[in-house]
């Protein structure tokens, strides 16, 4: 067997992991600002806490960071906005605007709440412009009204045109929603990069293709909840990790002068086949907590379905657990994914495997990574298993048709938590304690949810060459 780890190109992965990555004096200078002017974050802050953000510009739209306490930069933004594909002039200056520094605002001792330093500029410039106007003969009930028209604009417009700019945005908050977006934009912004150093289509192309994808994953984070979405999100990282692999195989054949002919994409050079197959390995790194607010959903623009060799169908995928083994030394291999056709081969327990593809592939969306506890929770915790079929005996099947090379497979070794998680059902909650101290950390449907979404970027590294190769000589479906 031949593994070929699948990782992000090296271009993809400094982007905005830090504030300001290419810049650090920039940061330096923006962290001295916040000290100075604002709340920073750090052991004080509650739920009331506005720390003052640092706001980061991109060709996309912006990262806003906080400012830790500790002096270390942040790794999570706090908030991340995206703006809409094909933006005209007057949007990006939206842009600009949705970005600027926060107003200063003072509190008087007389008059509750408090008020923009730049309103009360403006009153005091108003009424100094209507006392000269009504010395010079202008009548007062012209020059009275519009010194007291100027304050109240200058109060309350910002706030209209916040509410205009943000229609041609879409912000998200909270740290999962952000860290899968902080994810997908690092690899957006290495397609920005490589289209503004080439002339290709391919380039353009698919830096056009990154930002509609952006878009509707902030879209998707924005209004919908976690566990509806997981699948939709899975699939755009998906798309955009693979958009990422072949800019980055475009790059490399034209730094070779090798490229290929106009308008077309580069295939890589390894393509799984029946005689090349094998199981492709990833460890997943250990599991953070998701404790904030929900991921969202929207619907993927009518532009994407242009993308043209990138945007091939997608398949649905079968996740399970099993006993470990070690294909190599210090090498654990705890969880398995295969494509759902995979389950149709005749190596596999029939008519069982064909059964239990019926009920894994059924109103399923496409690119979604089903764990076989959530069949397990579809079939009343399992007391239907016996009306589908015999599902212990059909992983092993599939367990020995990987080893043997006859299909291919994701194989991970799942840290102990992450492995629990994938292992209950979708509404599960797992407790763990720390046996130093005594406490109790829950895990819930959120970090599951998290868990596969970080299935699903493994899953779409190993499958930027090629799809999982689900075996050959597979029977009908039997529904």
């Amino acid at each position: 067997m031949t593994d070929t780890p699948h990782t992000p190109p090296p271009t993809a992965a400094p982007h905005h992991e830090r504030p300001f990555t290419g810049h650090p004096r920039r940061w330096e200078k923006e962290r001295a600002r916040a000290l100075r002017t604002g709340h920073v974050r750090d052991h004080t802050c509650s739920a009331d806490c506005e720390p003052v953000l640092v706001h980061e510009r991109t060709p996309w739209g912006w990262l806003a960071w906080t400012v830790p306490g500790d002096g270390r930069p942040p790794e999570i933004p706090h908030q991340i906005g995206v703006l809409t594909p094909a933006a005209t002039r007057a949007q990006r200056l939206a842009l600009r605007w949705l970005t600027r520094r926060p107003a200063q605002h003072i509190t008087l001792a007389t008059i509750p709440g408090s008020l923009r330093l730049s309103t009360a500029c403006v009153a005091l410039i108003s009424l100094l412009i209507g006392v000269f106007a009504a010395r010079h003969g202008i009548p007062v009930d012209i020059a009275v009204p519009a010194a007291l028209l100027a304050p109240v604009l200058a109060e309350h417009l910002p706030d209209r045109l916040d509410t205009r700019a943000l229609e041609h945005a879409r912000v998200v908050e909270g740290d999962v929603p952000c860290r899968y977006l902080q994810r997908l934009a690092a690899l957006h912004t290495s397609l920005v990069q490589a289209a503004a150093g080439s002339d290709r289509y391919e380039m353009r192309r698919s830096a056009e293709i990154g930002q509609h994808v952006l878009w509707d994953a902030a879209d998707l984070l924005q209004t919908r909840d976690a566990r509806a979405a997981s699948a939709e999100l899975i699939a755009r990282e998906r798309l955009m990790a693979q958009l990422a692999h072949q800019v980055a195989q475009i790059l490399k054949y034209t730094a070779d002068d090798n490229a290929p002919g106009p308008n077309q994409f580069c295939t890589p050079a390894r393509t799984l086949s029946p005689s090349s197959s094998g199981a492709r390995t990833a460890t997943l790194p250990g599991l953070r907590p998701a404790r904030t607010s929900p991921l969202q959903r929207g619907t993927l623009p009518m532009a994407l379905s242009e993308a043209g060799p990138v945007a091939r169908s997608l398949d649905v995928y079968l996740l399970f657990a099993h006993e470990p083994y070690y294909p190599a030394a210090a090498q654990e291999i705890n969880t398995t994914v295969v494509a759902a056709a995979s389950l149709l081969h005749p190596r596999v327990r029939q008519p069982d495997g064909a059964c239990i593809h019926a009920l894994l592939v059924r109103d399923r969306l496409p690119g979604e990574i089903v764990p076989l506890s959530t069949l397990t929770h579809e079939l009343d915790g399992g007391a239907r298993w016996p009306e589908v079929g015999d599902w212990e005996t059909v992983t092993e099947d599939l367990l020995q048709l990987i080893r043997d090379h006859d299909c291919d497979a994701l194989n991970l070794g799942l840290p102990v938590i992450a492995r629990a998680l994938v292992c209950n059902g979708p509404h599960a909650e797992i407790r763990a304690i720390d046996p130093a101290s005594g406490t109790h950390r829950a895990y819930g449907p959120a970090d599951r949810v998290e868990v596969l979404i970080e299935v699903g970027r493994q899953l779409a590294w190993a499958e930027s060459g090629s799809p999982l190769w689900p075996g050959e000589g597979l029977l009908h479906d039997a529904s």
